[in-house]
């Protein structure tokens, strides 16, 4: 099973709705692009705008920038992240067996292997390049802020009780 199989089984096991993503995934499969299938499936303004960094990322088509972007925007802030969700969610007593699987793996794979190895890819793809490094550097910190963002947006969520996100104040995800 995939990672990203094995996410959706997680999130039927916690009760999460699957049907934008799975909506999401046969728009892409019968051909259509990335912003006119997330426009599609309705998808809120902080998911847009985190989905829509990535793929321009992608289309810089250069090696050490997507690769950069990967390592500090996601191999490395990932394990510690999930570490937090698995001790809050024993602290509250949930037994999600699936979704815990799934940080655990993701914990174990990007902090002993997958981080180590971005980490020598990026070294690798620059090497002693410093306008390589210059933009290591400045991708590396848009990344992580694009991640900061969405996960604010999806902390705001989460706290929204009422499930009326719009009501959220920060200018940013006002469409959200």
């Amino acid at each position: 099973m995939s990672h990203f199989e094995m996410y959706l089984d997680a999130m039927n096991e916690v009760g999460a709705s699957t049907l934008k993503i799975n909506n999401f995934i046969s728009l892409i499969e019968s051909g259509s692009s990335v912003n006119i299938s997330l426009n599609e499936i309705d998808s809120n303004d902080a998911i847009k705008e985190f989905v829509g960094h990535t793929f321009s990322i992608i289309e810089t088509q250069k090696p050490h920038i997507i690769a950069a972007s990967f390592t500090f925007g996601r191999e490395d802030v990932i394990p510690d992240m999930f570490l937090g969700i698995i001790e809050k969610s024993r602290i509250k007593g949930n037994h999600y067996n699936k979704l815990k699987y799934y940080l655990e793996r993701h914990i174990e794979l990007d902090g002993d292997e997958h981080g180590p190895l971005a980490h020598e890819m990026v070294i690798g793809l620059c090497k002693n390049d410093p306008i390589k490094w210059e933009e290591v550097i400045k991708v590396s910190k848009n990344a992580l802020n694009e991640r900061i963002l969405l996960w604010d947006f999806i902390n705001l969520c989460i706290k929204d009780k009422n499930g009326s996100i719009n009501k959220i104040e920060n200018p940013r995800f006002a469409n959200a």
